[in-house]
């Protein structure tokens, strides 16, 4: 089948029992999904259930009749994907409260409040801008220095401490914290040379 057929077409196929259609669209937007998915939940086994939900929920509703964002799959997609996201924390048992105090050796300093309190507030256009500037900042992390480029991975890509990551580099805690220190210096001059905005606002 070509590959190359209007959304709609496909939808529309789909639903006439053509499961190959189907396949098309996922594969279209696989990748854009599940990559927006792991940069907010920073979890692989969980990113993993959350896209897999997420497809469920959007051929349900397909087959349901449902569907009428005509010619704006993608974001209707990504708003599923962000509304099961915003759903798993407001369950998680590990959603921060306010003046919690963290125990003793509880290595959460990963999680961040305002990143949550950020996802609730954005809209779907939001959503859509904020995946095109990460997936920009990973293109210009990329250009970093190998040792730079690795703290920066290990910290805001995999969701690691920075006692995590200098074990993992054989390096001081110190150390990893001057390379991350450097890497945002270097990154904000690639920001600016490359004139990208930061903010969907």
């Amino acid at each position: 089948m070509n590959t190359n057929i209007q959304e709609k077409d496909l939808i529309q196929s789909y639903l006439s029992g053509n499961e190959e259609s189907f396949e098309i669209l996922l594969k279209r937007h696989q990748d854009r999904v599940y990559n927006y998915i792991f940069m907010m939940v920073k979890d692989a086994d969980l990113s993993n259930d959350v896209f897999q939900d997420t497809f469920v929920k959007v051929i349900n509703t397909l087959k349901k009749g449902k569907y009428n964002d005509e010619g704006k799959f993608l974001p209707w997609v990504m708003r599923i994907a962000h509304n099961l996201v915003i759903d798993h924390f407001r369950k998680s048992s590990k959603m921060p409260m306010v003046g919690k105090r963290k125990k003793h050796g509880d290595d959460n300093d990963d999680f961040d409040i305002f990143q949550v309190i950020k996802l609730v507030d954005l809209n779907v256009e939001d959503v859509i801008v904020e995946e095109q500037i990460h997936a920009d900042v990973r293109r210009l992390v990329e250009l970093l220095p190998d040792e730079q480029k690795e703290v920066v991975k290990m910290r805001h890509f995999m969701g690691m401490s920075f006692k995590d990551i200098a074990e993992s580099s054989g390096v001081s805690i110190n150390t990893a914290l001057g390379r991350m220190r450097y890497a945002l210096i270097n990154l904000r001059k690639l920001i600016k040379e490359n004139d990208i905005m930061l903010t969907s606002y």
